[in-house]
């Protein structure tokens, strides 16, 4: 891992008085939907305009887990041994808070979008893989189920802000669908999700939202208070703290992609390279929301993954390529412990509050960082803080 650059460790160092870095944070209703707006540079040099940021808390409800210490892979049944005396993740998560920023960069347009959606589904435990325990007084416990999105859109900005503003609700339709129970939780959502882009894909058309040569990636969570469920298409990506490490919930669906060239290919399309590979040398991702004019070799067909949350759990970063251009999974996963560890020390000592959460503060050192980089592309990145909040100690002296 390539260290961080003199001024980005200047950057963390200051972090403990920074407000604005170098972008506009707009606080929003928690319950709101948050689409980027269009929006210019200001000047011709460069000059970054920032669109969105918002934070935000969401209290969680408990739950009984299975806990696995590693990403569940997709398309698998968890299996694991749950008694009732099992410690319960969920129940020591005491809620989440977010951050996101969204901004134009050096773009001419704005085709990004942001959506957070807390308690946008309400269910009990058993449906997102908790409380499975024999016997378990807890497994019909109703939980609020949260929804975070990064839509990043290629060719205009109409596909990303229609899935910002319709996917999580074609995610709960899809999901109240009646299904055969017996095929299990993961396997319902599998179903429900891959449905809901496929539909989502197809309104698009009907809906007349956008010409053909219009798409979005999407990358979106599904969040419980013992379960993280990804579901992704293109190169937007999620990645999750974890402890010291920092694991990729999502791979990106790039066309040389071994698994993705091959499946092109065998449809008759080829992969050319045209400043990176691209299908037929013009769309650098081979699955999205959208870009009808490249089906077969472009699909909407999503990549689902199963992760059972832990006590180790930091946090969740949900991000445009504009971040991932210019910074590693390991890079942004370093910037976001830093970060939460001097936010939350501060908290625990009783300083003053600055009115920045953690989460947010991550996204904004994030987004800046991202720019002080030189990234060409739309910015955007939410950022989940996995850890329950804690109590300051009775001893602790604010400062005046």
């Amino acid at each position: 891992m390539e260290p961080l650059l003199e001024e980005e460790e200047q950057r963390l160092d200051r972090v403990d008085s920074l407000h604005e870095p170098d972008l506009t944070s707009i606080s929003s209703s928690l319950s709101s939907v948050f689409s980027a707006v269009d929006s210019r540079s200001a000047t011709s040099s460069g000059d970054i305009s920032g669109t969105s940021g918002s934070s935000g808390e969401i209290l969680t409800a408990d739950a009984v887990v299975p806990r696995l210490l590693e990403p569940a892979p997709a398309c698998e049944e968890l299996k694991a041994t749950v008694t009732a005396r099992q410690k319960c993740v969920g129940r020591n998560n005491k809620g989440v808070t977010w951050g996101f920023t969204s901004v134009i960069g050096r773009q001419r347009e704005m085709e990004d979008a942001v959506a957070v959606v807390p308690a946008f589904m309400s269910l009990t435990c058993d449906h997102v893989g908790g409380c499975t325990a024999p016997g378990s007084r807890t497994s019909l416990e109703i939980s609020p189920i949260h929804f975070f999105g990064v839509y990043d859109g290629h060719g205009g900005s109409q596909v990303a802000k229609f899935c910002g503003e319709r996917m999580h609700g074609v995610i709960a339709e899809e999901w109240d669908r009646e299904v055969d129970e017996s095929c299990g939780w993961q396997r319902r959502w599998e179903v429900a999700l891959s449905t809901s882009f496929e539909r989502a894909d197809s309104e698009v058309v009907t809906v007349a939202v956008a010409p053909e040569m219009v798409g979005s990636t999407a990358a979106i969570v599904v969040l419980s208070g013992c379960q993280i469920i990804t579901s992704n298409c293109g190169d937007s990506r999620v990645v999750l703290c974890r402890g010291t490490e920092t694991i990729a919930l999502t791979v990106d669906q790039k066309p040389d992609r071994q698994d993705e060239l091959m499946r092109i290919e065998s449809e008759g399309g080829r992969v050319i390279n045209w400043n990176g590979a691209r299908v037929f040398g013009v769309l650098a991702m081979s699955r999205a929301i959208g870009d009808r004019y490249l089906r077969p070799w472009v699909i909407p067909v999503p990549e689902v993954t199963f992760t059972t949350r832990t006590d180790d759990d930091e946090c969740l970063i949900i991000a445009s390529d504009g971040l991932w251009d210019v910074m590693s999974n390991e890079e942004a996963g370093q910037v976001a412990r830093r970060l939460l560890i001097r936010r939350r020390r501060r908290a625990l000592m009783g300083e003053v509050d600055d009115g920045v959460s953690p989460a947010q503060a991550v996204a904004d050192n994030l987004t800046a960082i991202a720019i002080g980089r030189n990234s060409c592309d739309n910015i955007s990145v939410i950022v989940v803080d996995l850890k329950p909040k804690r109590k300051s100690p009775s001893n602790a002296v604010k400062k005046r």
